[in-house]
């Protein structure tokens, strides 16, 4: 599904982290902060205050107001701001939890490029910046996966794509959105009668299989619509009969036009 956002990360922070630091979810950005050594707070308003005082990964999905806090001799950390293509509509935001923490130990799977992330964060090396920004992407991505796999979402789209039948329908809809999918033809996929996907659908994904499919296809068609193509090309490529068509969901859900909306966008 990530083949139609662009994901893209800046890691602004690497090293020893002296004093507090406020991040403005006015900013439309997610953030991903990691604690190599040391012990830092931090603080949100929807989670209040968590101490961290081993190696953990601190992910803020949604664009979120918070405070990193370094505690005693301060805290060594590498901290990156986020965003994909299809900004605050992008259904794997609607997915997660405002914040998630884990500790390093918990997630062996991440060992790989965390080491490799820190390594690079400690040397001075000749495109260094574009190396650490590349890591926090695969870390970003890597997590994504691990909190499914962990069964650490219980519902939105990563707890239905956990559930291997309800995974192919999903995985349909993600790599062909321009398919005229049906009920009957999503319950097909998952080995499902039609009453019994639809039901399984919603219970896990928290919304009918059409309306996340339409969701899906404008999703597409923002990430789409910021990376130049026209609307009638993207109207083709999600599954719009015609621009205009793609217009009025557009507009029906967001309030604007696809090209007022582009053009908000580039302001």
């Amino acid at each position: 599904m990530l083949k139609w956002f662009e994901l893209r990360a800046r890691v602004f922070q690497a090293g020893p982290l002296c004093h507090s630091a406020a991040f403005d979810g006015g900013d439309g950005l997610g953030y991903i902060h990691v604690l190599r050594n040391g012990r830092m707070r931090i603080t949100s308003a929807g989670q209040g205050s968590i101490l961290l005082a081993e190696p953990s990964l601190v992910f803020f999905m949604t664009p979120t107001t918070h405070r990193l806090r370094p505690l005693g001799e301060g805290a060594d950390t590498v901290c990156a701001s986020f965003e994909f293509g299809a900004g605050l509509r992008n259904p794997l935001i609607a997915a997660l939890p405002e914040m998630v923490a884990v500790k390093l130990s918990d997630v062996p799977n991440l060992d790989a490029t965390t080491g490799v992330l820190f390594r690079e964060a400690s040397e001075q090396h000749c495109g260094r910046q574009a190396i650490l920004d590349r890591l926090s992407e695969v870390l970003i991505i890597q997590l994504l996966r691990e909190l499914m796999d962990q069964g650490r979402i219980q519902s939105g789209l990563l707890a239905g794509l956990s559930n291997p039948r309800l995974a192919k329908a999903i995985n349909a809809i993600h790599d062909d959105p321009r398919e005229a999918w049906t009920l009957e033809k999503l319950a097909a996929l998952a080995n499902m009668s039609r009453a019994r996907f639809a039901v399984h659908f919603r219970e896990a994904v928290g919304s009918t299989p059409m309306a996340y499919l339409g969701e899906w296809r404008l999703s597409v068609a923002r990430s789409l619509l910021r990376g130049g193509k026209s609307v009638q090309a993207v109207a083709d490529e999600v599954g719009y009969a015609s621009a205009s068509a793609l217009s009025r969901a557009f507009a029906a859900q967001s309030g604007m036009s696809p090209t007022e909306w582009r053009a908000q966008q580039r302001q």
